[in-house]
């Protein structure tokens, strides 16, 4: 067996596997605060600021006693330019793609893409009038997060086939 690519214990895949687990657990906390405890966003940002701001604190005076040294300044952190890049093209892509499509579907050019448009956004106006925004939004993480897992652990499955052919 080849080290290193095995698929097994790769930290990257253990890191794939995380993000929509955390996703869906920080999904079910706005969840809870908006739709069970009828808070609005506004509460729960603010809930959750107070809850960094006081994380960070104590997190200051634990480095304090322990003699850490940790840069507070931000113009310290570093980031890179192709990360940063990357970021904007990425937004860039995103909006000019929705943009690209509702231009061509409100023209008229494209039926088939108008019909769809319309379909969707019917739809859409029909199961807000039946549920509340929240739990739409909620159930959409879910299944995005349900996706996401799927997609990690079929991936995973295919590294682990290709290590064991080797």
């Amino acid at each position: 067996m080849e080290s290193g690519n095995s698929g097994i214990g790769n930290s990257n895949s253990k890191s794939e596997i995380g993000k929509p687990v955390i996703t869906l657990i920080c999904g079910t906390l706005v969840y809870y605060h908006c739709a069970y405890r009828k808070s609005s966003l506004l509460s729960l940002l603010a809930d959750v600021l107070i809850v960094l701001l006081c994380s960070l604190a104590i997190l200051g005076l634990l480095f304090r006693q322990l003699n850490i040294s940790v840069p507070v300044d931000p113009l310290e952190w570093k980031i890179s330019q192709d990360s940063a890049n990357s970021i904007i093209a990425w937004f860039a892509n995103t909006v000019g793609a929705a943009e690209s499509v509702l231009r061509v579907a409100a023209t008229g050019h494209d039926r088939r893409l108008f019909f769809k448009v319309v379909v969707s956004l019917y739809m859409l106006s029909a199961l807000g009038r039946l549920l509340s925004g929240v739990t739409v939004a909620y159930s959409a993480l879910c299944v995005l997060c349900l996706y996401m897992l799927a997609e990690n652990l079929q991936s995973r499955n295919i590294c682990l086939l290709v290590s064991k052919t080797r």
